[in-house]
């Protein structure tokens, strides 16, 4: 096989490893949030994770001001989709944060579309329309009803179609190391959400439950910086550099489903007939997004960037 088609191959199967554990995430989050409020979860989440990858900042002394600036931006936009996301699912249940967060799949295209002036393919577009379709079976055959938390979810999904298409946008204009960009996004939202902590909402910031006694606390959050912080944000910038945003967005499009399932063997959360149809057909439109459907000669295939 030839070297492009198995980084190409490589990153299809991480994304697809992104929708499994981000899927998992809105229950451990949800448990995690019984311990400990959602600014301190985030600052502590993301502070350990730029801990863990600050030798990689080494390499930010070859980037420009031009560059730095757009990273950090990237982060700043990373913060506002976790204040969202997090309040979110503090908010609702963790299967109707996993539903809700799918509709980036259908708000991609149109972003890249606006801002990389790539229209997306046929394809594409059908595996969107059978994504929205499952999203909306999902949702439960109209039991689904809109509260708070539902509409920071919303906005977390739109957050996320932007962000997928404006790192691309960076990453095209002077590339970077995924985990690079992961340690500063990182420390972005730490420090982001330390400050808002500290300056606007003090009862956020409370003390850090020891060891002894809460260990089903450090799980959770040892298995968000692993799971969903390192592996994931690391293999989504990765894929970034190797595939159009809409791909990006199709392939991790099967989180609802994972979501579901997890909340509803993790949570206890009922999830209808109707809703587990819907799963399944946004899995198919992930499975339909992997299939190169163009000839080799006209598909998009940036050339491989140390990761």
């Amino acid at each position: 096989m030839p070297a492009q088609k198995r980084f190409l191959l490589l990153s299809d199967l991480m994304l697809l490893a992104v929708a499994v554990v981000w899927g998992s995430s809105y229950g451990v989050v949800k448990s995690a949030l019984v311990f400990y409020p959602v600014l301190g979860l985030l600052a502590l989440r993301f502070g350990i994770t730029f801990l863990v990858l600050s030798p990689t900042l080494a390499r930010l002394r070859h980037a420009d001001a031009a560059t730095l600036r757009a990273v950090l931006g990237t982060g700043v936009l990373l913060l506002a989709i976790f204040l969202c996301e997090t309040f979110g699912v503090l908010l609702t249940r963790a299967s109707n944060a996993a539903f809700l967060i799918s509709l980036c799949v259908v708000l991609t295209p149109l972003v890249e579309w606006l801002l990389l002036k790539r229209r997306p393919g046929a394809i594409e577009w059908a595996a969107v329309a059978l994504s929205l379709m499952g999203a909306w079976l999902l949702a439960g055959d109209g039991e689904f009803v809109l509260n708070p938390g539902d509409g920071l979810i919303l906005a977390a999904a739109v957050l996320r179609a932007l962000m997928v298409c404006v790192t691309k946008r960076v990453m095209r204009a002077a590339p970077m190391p995924a985990l690079t960009m992961t340690a500063v996004q990182a420390g972005v939202v730490a420090a982001g959400s330390a400050a808002l902590a500290l300056v606007l909402m003090p009862a956020q910031w409370q003390p850090i439950p020891s060891l002894s006694g809460h260990g089903a606390f450090w799980a959770t959050v040892l298995y968000l910086v692993i799971a969903c912080t390192l592996f994931a944000f690391f293999a989504q910038n990765y894929a970034i550099k190797r595939s159009s945003p809409t791909r990006v967005a199709l392939l991790m499009g099967s989180e609802p489903a994972f979501g579901a399932l997890f909340a509803s063997l993790w949570l206890g959360e009922r999830i209808s007939a109707t809703a587990w149809t819907g799963g399944g057909l946004i899995v198919a439109a992930s499975l339909l997004a992997t299939v190169r459907w163009r000839k080799p000669a006209e598909a998009e295939v940036p050339q491989a960037t140390q990761a």
